[in-house]
Parts: structure tokens; C-alpha cells; sequence
């Protein structure tokens, strides 16, 4: 059996207030040609259709775009939504689509949908499990002692009824402890949203979504296949690709990867507004979106401006000199993006008390943390 993985879509998103609906529409068209010629017997989307629980007109537009091509090619389809969307809006008409062989994971109501699929070695059953939070499965089994992700979805995926006779495909969008993240995505508070990949040990494929970077999680069994496009300036060495999952008989996989290659690339180039407007065409592609860092040590008046009439898709600009070395600008502001709301309270109480927070106090700090994340949604 051939499975496409494909996840994190994130359909509608801007960056840098940049849309980049137009860049999703050409990948969406490259990741079918990649259909086409691998003639898969499935696609798998683990989460994160849309970028916004409330995608905009041309966001869905768009996806209704690609189901229908999908529906075209006779491709089974099965979705799960991720923490960017809305359950219950990704699932509108779910029901209708099983017709058109589009499965979409319900609302988490206790119970995990699964969708069989037989080839020549029997059947392989996928499990789509939507993003969890503690507290949607806390609200159906509230005897289990649910205080972590790890407990929620081991609780989840005790109550699936899994024949270990066959082979069992997860969809799941969650962060497994140990994958390696970038600025893109949305972690919880303080840590708290890891799950630790051996609740995942009956299952012969686990396709995640939710973190950005292709990658395995210690085993290829359970894997990140990663966005299609550059979602942020801290994905620039990213390989966007597609991963191609081949499944034999129970316990024979292997994994392959089609490179998926940008309308625009998204990357950095530095030195200084000379070196960048003399011979532009030593920096390689004039249209891709640009982070510029000059390295002058005086301001550029009208910078952006002038350098736009060379580059014109920048999408950033900032300096790296002697005054803003000393300032930590650039280091300091990732430095403080990349730190959870825990560690910012940990770092302001210490600096108010002059000493650090107890165990208690963190515990508790973290648990009120996540109980305002929760009212939040």
C-alpha cells in the first residue's frame, strides 16, 4: 500500500502580512502532479488544513479546490484537524464526502473514527485522531486521571479497539517530545503539550502533523512529513518535500521523499546596501521573499524603499552591526519569541523576589497557565 503524508497545509496564512494563497495554489498543483505520477492508494493530511479557526473565502476556495481535484483522481482522502483549525467547521458535510472518498475526523466526542483500506497483504485500518487537548478527553473519561498530552492521548488511544492482527495507520497532530521545532509554529505554555512517542508503540505508521520540519521521531514508523512551504525565516534551510509511505505486510515500511520546490523561495541574504544593489544578481533569485540584513554601521535612508526596486517580494529588514550586537536586537527578540509564558513569569518573578520560584509555585503557575489557555479556545 502507498500512502501520501501531507500536513500542516496551514491554507490562508500570511507571513510577514505577506498572503501567500497565491505560493499554497502553485504547491497544491505541484503536490498533484506528485499524485499523478505515484498513484497512491491514499492521502493522509494530519491537521492544520487552514491556518485560522475561521479561514477566510479564498482560503477555503482554495481546499475545495483540491478536495474536488482529489475526488477526480479516485483518491482516498482522510483528514484531521489540527490546532489551527476548527473541528467542527473542518468537518462540515464530512458525512456527504465519504462518498466522494473524503473521510474528515469528526468532533473528538471519546471515540476515534478509523477508515479500512485492504490491498494484497489484508487490511490497514486508519485511525484519525483530531488534536487533543487534556481537557477534551478529560470531559468523556473523567476517572482515568488525565494531568498531561501524554495521559490524554494515551487514554485516547487505549479506548481504540485495535486488532493486532492488521495494520494500523494514526493520523494525529500533536508534539511528540524530542522533535526539533522552529519559530512557525504554536507550542503550549511552559512545555506542557509533549507527548511522548511511546504511546504510539501499536501502530505501524504514525503520520503527525503540527511541527514544520520534515523529520522522524527516533523511528521512521512515526513521522513528521513537515509544511510544504516556508512558513517563516527560521524554516530557510527546510527541504520541503512530500513523503511517500510504501507498506507491506505487517512490519515492512519504507519511506521516500519527492521534493516539493517553492514559486518563491523564502531566505536571508546579508552585507551591505553597496554589496546588495551593485551586483544584485550574485544573490541569487531577485523575486524569492528576502529577509535583508544589512551590515552597514549607519542607518540606509528610505532602505526598504530602494531595495525594494531590486528585490521586490522583501519581506523583512534589520541590521547586524556593532550597535545592534550590543543591543542584542537580532538575538534578543528570538531569544524572547522562543520562550514559553512560564519562563517569562519565571524570569519576572526572580527578578522582582531575588530568587528563583519554588516547585510548587512553578506547578502551580503552569497549571493557572493552562487553565486561561483553555478558556481561551
Amino acid at each position: 500500500m502507498k500512502l501520501i503524508h501531507l500536513s500542516d497545509l496551514h491554507i490562508g496564512k500570511r507571513v510577514n502580512e505577506v498572503s501567500m494563497i497565491d505560493d499554497q495554489a502553485f504547491i497544491l498543483l505541484q503536490i498533484l502532479r506528485v499524485i499523478d505520477e505515484e498513484k497512491p492508494d491514499a492521502v493522509l493530511i494530519a491537521g492544520d488544513v487552514y491556518d485560522k479557526s475561521v479561514p477566510s473565502a479564498e482560503a477555503v476556495t482554495l481546499f475545495d479546490d483540491f478536495l474536488c481535484r482529489l475526488t477526480l483522481r479516485k483518491v482516498p482522502t482522510l483528514i484531521i484537524s489540527g490546532n489551527h483549525d476548527s473541528p467542527e467547521r473542518l468537518a462540515f458535510g464530512n458525512r456527504l464526502l465519504e462518498a466522494s472518498g473524503i473521510y474528515i475526523s469528526p468532533v473528538y466526542d471519546g471515540t476515534v473514527r478509523s477508515v479500512t483500506l485492504t490491498d494484497e497483504h489484508g487490511d490497514a485500518v486508519f485511525w484519525l485522531l483530531p488534536f487533543l487537548k487534556p481537557a477534551h478527553v478529560k470531559r468523556y473519561y473523567p476517572d482515568e486521571g488525565i494531568e498531561s498530552y501524554t495521559d490524554a492521548v494515551r487514554v485516547a488511544l487505549k479506548a481504540m479497539d485495535l486488532d493486532p492482527a492488521k495494520r494500523h495507520v494514526l493520523l494525529t497532530h500533536q508534539f511528540v517530545t524530542g522533535a526539533a521545532t522552529c519559530e512557525s509554529e504554536e507550542l503550549s505554555v511552559g512545555g506542557s503539550d509533549n507527548v511522548d512517542a511511546s504511546v504510539f508503540g501499536d501502530f505501524d505508521y504514525v503520520a503527525l502533523g503540527h511541527i514544520h520540519g520534515p523529520q522522524n521521531v527516533g523511528t521512521n514508523r512515526i513521522r513528521y512529513c513537515g509544511t510544504p512551504l516556508k512558513y517563516s525565516f527560521s524554516e530557510e534551510a527546510h527541504h520541503k518535500s512530500v513523503t511517500v509511505v510504501h507498506m507491506g505486510a505487517k512490519g515492512d515500511l519504507s519511506l521516500e521523499l519527492r521534493p516539493l520546490m517553492p514559486r518563491h523561495d523564502l531566505r536571508s541574504i546579508r552585507g551591505t546596501f553597496a554589496e546588495l544593489t551593485e551586483n544584485p544578481g550574485r544573490w541569487g533569485a531577485q523575486d524569492d521573499y528576502l529577509h535583508v540584513i544589512l551590515t552597514d554601521e549607519e542607518d540606509v535612508p528610505e532602505a526598504v524603499g530602494r531595495l525594494r526596486l531590486i528585490y521586490p517580494n522583501i519581506m523583512k529588514l534589520s541590521y547586524d552591526n556593532t550597535r545592534t550586537r550590543a543591543n542584542r536586537i537580532i538575538d534578543g527578540a528570538v531569544e524572547v519569541q522562543r520562550k514559553s509564558p512560564l519562563q517569562l513569569f519565571e524570569e519576572l518573578y526572580e527578578q522582582q523576589n531575588n530568587q528563583p520560584m519554588n516547585e510548587e509555585q512553578r506547578s502551580f503557575t503552569q497549571a493557572l497557565i493552562e487553565a486561561i489557555w483553555e478558556d481561551s479556545l
